[in-house]
């Protein structure tokens, strides 16, 4: 498996967009002070009164790789902050919501029982417009690492420039919004010459997978990429690929772009050894974890190329400083992107609140207004 060659300060400034909170530092910082406190538990704070922060997640379930990685890595940050002993201290509190929707809103009125006063979450996206209504209707202030989704913040325009969703002023996005990315994959596909004859497979019945689709055909017409077939399929018929992966063969594709995640892209990169397709297989961040999968054979991903803003195997000492910790909680397993994404919610939070001066015994809701000031106020900035 091949990382495309976008760095992590360059993927967020090519993808931009409302919405996206960047500091000047994005790059990860020494993670030093890990405690060995678990996931599914808490952190409290190294001494006096603190910020309360909720994480959100599916911890179990089919995507748990994905809410498991922010909560360890929300985990990380938090433990670096309250080992330095500033006037910033962090009580942690995080929430399985198994990927559901319905789930996740139950999680967030159990940290709002707890006294919650930042969230920061959700992990994936149904689960996350769900609960962005909610903090937006309560004026509670949440940073989600890795929905992106453009309904979760709302304000954006279709492909018909209608707007369906009001901005959340509340709300804000760590990562690249869907289109965004699939902009950028269109791009990294120009760049690096990566096939002449594209096929795309996509699930039609989710929002993240049409989102990064509709991003690059937009972009790929553009930069005069040739598409020669579009196949779909929907949740309700996930498993068996033959006939979208012959539609792309007998079209004459070389590079196929799967904007899906990684259990569905497993196993079409099976299904298409079994036929004897050998493609260049081009995902995006939801390819991220495949590896991980229980069963799989790795040889499969030799080839693969995923695009990521991070990577754990990059030879940086801040990031090695991170993996380093990170592995400390979770027992042996590297971090993705997802991780790295929620930890550098932390820090941002950690230096709005600094910038905004409030302290931990105001309400939520004027923690909420400091914080929104602080991060569109247009001169924020934040060392990762």
């Amino acid at each position: 498996m091949k990382f495309a060659d976008v760095s992590r300060r360059d993927f967020v400034k090519l993808c931009g967009g409302a919405g996206v909170i960047i500091g000047a530092g994005l790059s990860l910082a020494g993670c030093g002070g890990s405690s060995s406190s678990t996931s599914s538990g808490s952190a409290s704070s190294a001494s006096g009164a603190a910020f309360k922060i909720g994480h959100i997640g599916p911890l179990t379930g089919s995507t748990a790789i994905y809410g498991t990685a922010t909560s360890y890595g929300t985990q990380v940050a938090i433990n670096e902050v309250n080992a330095a002993g500033g006037d910033v201290q962090f009580d942690f509190k995080t929430e399985d919501d198994t990927g559901v929707a319905e789930t996740a809103v139950n999680a967030y009125n159990n940290l709002k029982d707890w006294g919650m006063q930042i969230l920061v979450g959700t992990t994936t996206t149904a689960p996350c417009v769900a609960v962005s209504s909610e903090t937006n209707t309560d004026s509670m202030f949440e940073i989600t690492p890795s929905a992106s989704s453009t309904d979760v913040i709302g304000g954006q325009p279709d492909a018909d420039g209608n707007v369906s969703i009001a901005r959340k002023k509340n709300v804000f996005q760590m990562c690249f919004t869907d289109p965004n990315q699939g902009k950028v994959a269109a791009q990294t596909v120009k760049d690096k010459s990566l096939g002449s004859s594209i096929g795309i497979i996509y699930d039609n019945s989710d929002t993240y997978s049409t989102g990064l689709y509709n991003g690059f055909k937009d972009e790929a017409q553009s930069q005069g990429l040739n598409i020669v077939s579009t196949m779909t399929f929907t949740a309700d018929n996930n498993t068996n690929f033959s006939s979208q992966l012959s539609a792309c063969k007998d079209a004459g594709a070389d590079m196929l772009f799967l904007p899906i995640y990684y259990q569905q892209a497993g196993l079409i990169l099976q299904q298409a050894k079994d036929m004897g397709y050998a493609p260049t297989f081009f995902g995006c961040d939801g390819m991220d974890g495949i590896l991980t999968q229980e069963g799989f054979d790795s040889s499969l991903a030799e080839g693969l190329v995923l695009i990521t803003p991070f990577s754990a195997d990059e030879d940086d000492e801040a990031v090695q400083s991170f993996a380093e910790a990170y592995e400390k909680l979770s027992d042996g397993t590297a971090p993705n992107q997802f991780a790295a994404d929620a930890y550098d919610c932390v820090k941002a939070i950690t230096a709005a609140i600094e910038k905004a001066g409030v302290t931990p015994d105001a309400e939520f809701t004027d923690i909420c207004d400091a914080l929104v000031s602080v991060f569109t106020g247009g001169d924020f900035s934040y060392d990762g």
